[in-house]
């Protein structure tokens, strides 16, 4: 199968390496030359960490048509507020077949692409997918150089509209086990487990993240006991609001049994008894995803479904208020609110058979 990695951050250039340590053409794309500079030259990506190798792909590119062209398996790992602009960039090329998956899509992603694809009038037949969460816990020290902290035990993924599913099984499980297919992006989307963990914990260290410039390990440091309590009150805000849309939510302290085989009485014991996030860093400034992602495409719509299902998220709110404050960007109107996602005046059960089916 011919493969196509979407995004070459260290999300990108490590799932790029690892499917092609498992034998698969691989073409890696970026929109920027600079990132993928070394990997043009030898085609080649070194992991280091939960598996110590030197992958070969195919090609790096930055040219999307090249990228695209004849590839079975799209696999989109871009910051999710990029969505739009890379639906927008590959629409015209899309072919026949072709599955298209976001790693991960955050709150609504699918939902967002599949709307975009019909305003930009796209026809083919193509398979749009989000995961949950992404399959890696990695970093990437230098262009063509990444780290695997971890490995996922397992991660949904669901098709938009769900009947694809058995055709997004068909292609992506033969690719990666590790991908279980959930019932419908309603699954995945309210089970982002980034929208707890990642901006109430860098809002709550902001002081530290700028005067040390994330010189501290963001989980085990920047995670206390205060800290988690904060992140199981988001926890209990995100299940409420999808037990409203007919889902049966994962717990944070369940999805990391789940995703890592670790456990703990509260989520603080939790995260620390998680040996994959030992070693992970801070990010060095404010100007990163846990809050220019994470915010408006995770917090934000799940904002707004509890407000349409009577749910109060009083502490998600505060923290989208408080990352709107700092970052000077009003994240509640920039964000995937009810408008960007075509959603306005629609009612639980019209929502839910969009989340599903695509149209209503």
């Amino acid at each position: 199968m011919k493969i196509c990695v979407i995004g070459a951050g260290n999300g990108g250039q490590a799932l790029a390496a690892y499917l092609a340590l498992r034998g698969f053409d691989v073409a890696l794309y970026n929109r920027s030359a600079w990132r993928i500079a070394p990997i043009v030259k030898t085609n080649k990506i070194k992991v280091e960490g939960e598996i110590n190798a030197t992958a070969e792909i195919s090609f790096a590119t930055t040219d999307i048509v090249q990228a695209i062209r004849d590839r079975q398996l799209l696999m989109v790992v871009v910051p999710a507020f990029a969505h739009r602009d890379i639906v927008k960039k590959i629409a015209p090329l899309l072919e026949d077949g072709q599955v298209v998956v976001l790693n991960p899509g955050r709150t609504a992603g699918a939902l967002e692409f599949y709307n975009t694809l019909k305003e930009e009038n796209v026809r083919k037949n193509v398979v749009i997918a989000e995961a949950q969460t992404f399959v890696f816990a990695s970093r990437a020290s230098n262009p063509g150089v990444v780290r695997i902290f971890r490995i996922k035990n397992a991660v949904p993924v669901a098709a938009l509209p769900s009947r694809k599913n058995r055709e997004l099984e068909k292609t992506l499980l033969k690719v990666m086990p590790e991908f279980e297919i959930a019932p419908s992006t309603l699954y995945t989307s309210f089970n982002n487990i980034g929208a707890v963990f990642h901006p109430a914990t860098i809002i709550l260290n902001t002081g530290w993240v700028e005067s040390t410039f994330g010189k501290f390990e963001f989980y085990f440091e920047g995670i206390s006991q205060s800290v988690a309590k904060v992140l199981e009150a988001i926890d209990r805000e995100r299940c409420e609001v999808a037990k409203k849309f007919g889902i049966e939510p994962m717990t944070a302290v369940q999805w990391l049994a789940y995703a890592y085989d670790v456990r703990g009485s509260n989520l603080y014991d939790a995260i620390h008894n998680n040996e994959g996030y030992r070693g992970i860093q801070a990010p060095t400034s404010l100007e990163n995803r846990y809050i220019l992602e994470d915010v408006p495409t995770s917090l934000v719509p799940i904002s707004a479904f509890g407000q349409l299902a009577g749910v109060r998220t009083p502490v998600i709110d505060s923290i989208i208020q408080l990352s709107s404050l700092i970052m000077e960007i009003d994240f509640f109107k920039e964000g995937r609110n009810f408008e960007k996602l075509h959603l306005q005046g629609k009612t639980i059960e019209q929502i839910k058979h969009i989340m599903e089916e695509g149209e209503v």
